[in-house]
């Protein structure tokens, strides 16, 4: 099975913890896992400052599951829950994949942190699962919301700490080996 994984920095494995945008040892990030644990590869197109893509990457042709998670860094560039959903169902309707080949991820919501100083960027995020959720639904995607995993993040309030990441990887592995 080939998995693509586009996504922000939660996808590529930042380290909070580091000034340069390094990221943790691949024994710590959910893609790495993912692929460890089901050996499926499993692409990381994760990148640091990612918002929702105004075209799709080039993915390969034989890409059997691109997993979604984005729009955090719309919200904190100051977008609205709305108006990230709407880019997000723009840049859903170019990617050339059935919907069942496509998993939608609404990110964990920030919480206050160094990065997160306002309470409604925190209820921003909340919503904007909920428009991710709706999304979902009305293209027929299979959906899960990573708010409700629990994920440990760091100081910042957007990132995942190490455990953050174990415990993304094995909440993601229940939802895609059910």
């Amino acid at each position: 099975m080939h998995v693509i994984c586009l996504g922000d920095s939660n996808t590529y494995g930042y380290d909070p913890r580091s000034w340069l945008g390094s990221r943790y040892a691949p024994d710590s990030r959910w893609v790495d896992i993912l692929a460890r644990q089901t050996g499926w590869t499993v692409d990381n197109l994760g990148q640091n400052g990612r918002e929702i893509p105004t075209s799709i990457p080039t993915l390969p042709t034989d890409t059997d599951l691109l997993i979604l998670m984005l729009g955090t860094n719309d919200l904190l560039q100051g977008r609205s829950p709305d108006e990230a959903a709407a880019r997000l169902e723009r840049f859903l309707s170019q990617v050339p994949l059935h919907p069942e080949h496509m998993l939608l991820l609404a990110p964990p919501p920030m919480v206050l942190g160094e990065w997160v100083c306002s309470a409604q960027l925190v209820d921003h995020s909340q919503t904007f699962a909920r428009c991710c959720q709706t999304l979902a639904q009305q293209r027929g995607i299979p959906f899960a919301n990573a708010g409700e995993w629990n994920i440990p993040l760091a100081y910042d309030g957007v990132h995942f700490t190490q455990q953050g990441h174990q415990t993304f990887a094995a909440r993601l592995l229940e939802v895609l080996t059910p």
